[in-house]
């Protein structure tokens, strides 16, 4: 019992450290495309190339905020969050979102300044290398996100990396833009583009959101995995059956409450035994879960909720 106990606590810390290495990693990239996109900008003057500047600065403060969210929502549980600070990420996820959507609005009256009054696309190549340039470096980053949110679950994490997802397209959209505009002078091209990137990344801003609130809301786990504890309880020898169960994410940390049925002629100290190993089970299948088992004696008649 002793060496699984250490070895979540030491699987805990790993998923944390990753967490905090991804949240470094956004910063740095996102600081370092500002600076390139910056001269881009003004080499070239398209608001498409524009549109990609804003969107990385406001990755920049989107990052920063998710930097400061997981570094809270790791802070281990107290007195007044005996439940732990998991909720700071969704919060952060939230935020944003909000930074994701005022980029798209503000986007979109740039480029429908650019409709109305449509300028000319100077020196492409130099923006088409510097996008090539931001297209690599999002890529090698939301590659090393999707492996830190594969191992730990992230919700902040996710949503950081779903908003650079969102800019490789923005990026290639970009390089077309600055193709078509630039060498085959279509000055519309710019603006229209631009208009389909912020439609995109209106729609990235939702994802977000809906994920966050499903966390704050204390959404059930998928049906799948509600299944996978049942079927796990269910296969102890000693289990009768198992029922009222709830299930709700926080951060990192799975939260799972379930009532156990047992024999009712065991003492109670078997009974605990076996809440123990069940839990323990679970807790295998479900790394850095919190789990709460009620012991019930077999053929009590009570009042069970109407949904499983």
């Amino acid at each position: 019992m002793a060496t699984d106990v250490n070895t979540t606590a030491t699987a805990g810390l790993n998923a944390q450290r990753l967490t905090r290495a991804a949240t470094y990693a956004s910063v740095s990239v996102a600081f370092t495309l500002i600076v390139v996109k910056t001269g881009a900008w003004f080499a070239t003057g398209a608001v498409v190339v524009l549109s990609s500047l804003l969107d990385s600065f406001l990755d920049a403060l989107a990052s920063i905020v998710t930097l400061l969210a997981v570094r809270h929502a790791q802070t281990p549980a107290d007195r007044e969050h005996r439940f732990g600070h998991g909720k700071a990420e969704p919060l952060a996820a939230l935020a944003q979102s909000a930074f994701i959507m005022g980029s798209a609005v503000l986007l979109l009256f740039e480029a429908g300044n650019h409709i109305v009054h449509p300028t000319k696309v100077t020196q492409p190549g130099i923006g088409i290398a510097v996008m090539v340039v931001t297209i690599a470096l999002t890529l090698g980053l939301v590659l090393f996100q999707r492996w830190v949110h594969r191992k730990t679950g992230s919700i902040a994490i996710n949503a950081d990396s779903l908003h650079y997802k969102g800019d490789l397209f923005m990026n290639l959209a970009v390089i077309a833009a600055l193709v078509l505009s630039g060498f085959f002078e279509w000055p519309y091209v710019d603006p229209i583009f631009a208009i389909a990137i912020a439609l995109y990344i209106a729609a990235n801003a939702w994802i977000i959101v809906r994920d966050a609130l499903d966390m704050l809301m204390d959404r059930e786990l998928p049906e799948e995995e509600r299944e996978r504890i049942y079927a796990i309880a269910g296969s102890h020898p000693d289990a009768v059956c198992a029922h009222d169960l709830k299930t709700r994410r926080s951060g990192h940390t799975t939260f799972v409450q379930l009532h156990l049925e047992m024999d009712p002629s065991i003492t109670l100290l078997r009974a605990h035994q076996i809440a123990d190993e069940v839990e323990e089970m679970i807790r295998k299948a479900f790394p850095d879960s919190e789990i709460i088992i009620h012991q019930d004696p077999e053929g009590i008649d009570e009042m069970h909720q109407s949904f499983r």
